[in-house]
């Protein structure tokens, strides 16, 4: 036996009942699982812990980090032993080789990672979508990789500058457009994405080639996935209008091609109780069998604001610019004087009573009193409202815009402020405990490798964990949280089996060695912070936790202690894999 975790508490991804006993590895595979199992080569002691399989995440964008990040941290950090990459429609493949920077800022726009990372970290050594794969095969890796075709590489490699500007794709691009999803998939792809959303934009208010694409050229690229046999249909929408693109379409190209088709289902302040009623379409799906998939959070879209990240209130001042362009250090010696103060809190109110009454995007980030919370040094992504900027300002008599500058001043200036966006409408997540039970919802959208500046959501298969089968408890009791091991295997056999990955997700003989152990009882996230580790120097928000004694991939320990190792026995995943 290669390696024996002994003792654990085992919680195996299937959902059933958690048992006790030992795990036996060789080869890379799971041999022995339950009871006793002789000796081992190296030896784990699991006493007090839980072992899981390896968590599956499904909605990444690491597409160009993997190309020089062997670790893919912080994904790592939080147990991920696979992800996918290629969602929301952008990638960089198919790319002629005069396309890379515009595919690079595709990616900046959409995903806001930086185009100086991108242009420095990426090694271009592929045009096709077989050629990426096989460049991605040549790499080492700690966690297995797999990734989808996206939209918009793909329709601006077939029709140039014309699939920039949303001209309508004619009979001969579809059938080139088919032609390479279908290459893609026999090469390993394991899906294709789009993007329908305006949120999406690049270059100003540009969006991605495919946002406005035809039901003709939709359902070309389904048959091509229909004749190939296998791959996820990702997608995501205007949410606001899901249950239009739902009726109107996607439910017949689920229907025809057979293919899974996940979209995101996410609550809006502007539809709060639209999930209900997309809920009802999933039901709808169930009994005819049609495999729609809604991808579902674990907790809120969470924007947050600090002096040292992309966006905060005081953006939109005239001299924010300035004092962005400074060291940290010299930003945060001036922000400490108080007449600088006055003058970014009183610019800012004469700009709410001004030009950002007419830019309702910039209004809705820095006048959504009600939706700020400081996040502090024991994040809280479920806030009480009378812990709001809102509430406190109107406690102490004082202006909102004062409370968020005192705010991010504190902990030296790093302080962040949380701004939950998506799934907080009624200012708690009771609709996610629903969805997080639905058997046509996939745990997804935890952003691995985007939102370099504001958003940090990579940490969910911890705070999934933590929160939903611990914490929550504390404020909603009991039934405010779900079992142990319905959440592991949301986020490990549930994932992977939507992805057609059959041969993880569970602790069962025959699969792959994709482990955790965790110190449960005092598993913890930690504050989210800012560091400046990419290429170009760039910066990312990262997020680590506590209580990961090992996370295994294929029987080599990836990280240990809160320390990663430097196995690389990762893999890039080609296709349906078979238990």
């Amino acid at each position: 036996m290669d390696l024996v975790i002994r003792g654990g508490t085992i919680v195996d991804g299937s959902g059933n009942e958690r048992f006790e006993g030992d795990v036996g590895v060789k080869d890379g595979r799971i041999v022995e699982v339950g009871g006793k199992i002789g000796k081992g080569k190296r030896e784990i002691d699991a006493s007090g812990a839980i072992v899981t399989p390896g968590f599956v995440d499904v909605h990444t964008h690491f597409d160009g980090q993997v190309t020089w990040d062997s670790k893919l941290e912080p994904a790592s950090w939080h147990g991920v032993t696979s992800v996918v990459m290629g969602n929301c429609g952008v990638g960089f493949a198919p790319v002629r080789p005069d396309r890379h920077d515009w595919l690079i800022g595709v990616m900046e726009g959409v995903e806001d990672i930086p185009g100086s990372v991108l242009s420095e970290g990426i090694q271009w050594d592929w045009e096709t979508f077989p050629e990426y794969l096989d460049a991605l095969d040549r790499r080492k890796h700690a966690l297995d990789v797999g990734t989808q075709i996206p939209h918009s590489a793909v329709r601006t490699y077939v029709m140039g500058e014309r699939g920039v500007t949303h001209d309508g794709a004619t009979g001969e691009d579809i059938e080139a457009m088919m032609a390479i999803v279908k290459d893609g998939l026999k090469a390993g792809a394991l899906g294709f994405s789009t993007s329908r959303t305006l949120i999406h934009h690049y270059d100003g208010r540009k969006y991605p080639p495919g946002t406005f694409a035809s039901s003709d050229e939709l359902f070309g690229i389904g048959k091509a996935m229909r004749d190939a046999g296998h791959g996820v249909f990702q997608m995501t929408s205007n949410h606001v209008q899901m249950d239009y693109e739902l009726t109107q379409w996607m439910t017949k190209f689920a229907r025809e091609t057979g293919r899974p088709v996940a979209f995101a289902l996410v609550q809006t302040d502007d539809t709060p109780d639209l999930w209900k009623t997309l809920v009802r379409r999933l039901d709808e799906a169930r009994e005819e069998g049609l495999p729609l998939i809604g991808s579902v959070s674990g907790r809120p879209a969470g924007i947050l604001m600090s002096w040292q990240g992309s966006i905060h209130p005081f953006v939109y001042h005239p001299r924010w610019s300035e004092l962005a362009s400074l060291s940290w250090e010299e930003r945060y010696r001036r922000l400490q004087d108080p007449a600088l103060r006055r003058e970014l809190i009183d610019g800012m109110q004469q700009a709410f009573d001004g030009p950002l009454q007419h830019d309702s995007r910039a209004s809705y980030l820095t006048k959504s009193f009600h939706k700020m919370y400081a996040l502090g040094e024991n994040p809280d992504y479920e806030p009480q409202q009378n812990d709001s900027v809102k509430s406190i300002a109107e406690r102490e008599g004082r202006a909102p815009l004062e409370v968020i500058y005192d705010m991010m001043m504190e902990q030296n200036g790093s302080a962040m402020i949380y701004f939950p966006s998506f799934n907080f409408a009624n200012n708690d997540l009771s609709h996610l405990h629903t969805l997080l039970q639905h058997p046509n919802t996939m745990m997804s959208l935890a952003d691995g490798g985007a939102h370099c500046g504001y958003i940090c959501d990579v940490s969910m298969p911890t705070y999934l964990l933590t929160h939903w089968t611990r914490d929550r408890a504390k404020r909603f009791g009991p039934e405010g949280v779900l079992p142990l091991e319905h959440i592991v295997r949301r986020q490990t056999s549930d994932t992977a089996r939507v992805y057609s990955l059959n041969d993880r997700g569970l602790i069962r003989p025959g699969y792959k060695a994709d482990l955790n152990i965790i110190d449960y009882d005092n598993l913890k996230l930690l504050p989210p912070t800012v560091a400046f580790d990419l290429p170009a120097n760039g910066k990312r928000l990262i997020q680590d936790a506590k209580g990961y004694l090992a996370t295994i991939v294929s029987g080599e320990i990836v990280r240990e202690n809160g320390q990663s190792t430097d196995a690389t026995p990762g893999r890039l995943i080609r296709g349906p894999q078979q238990a």
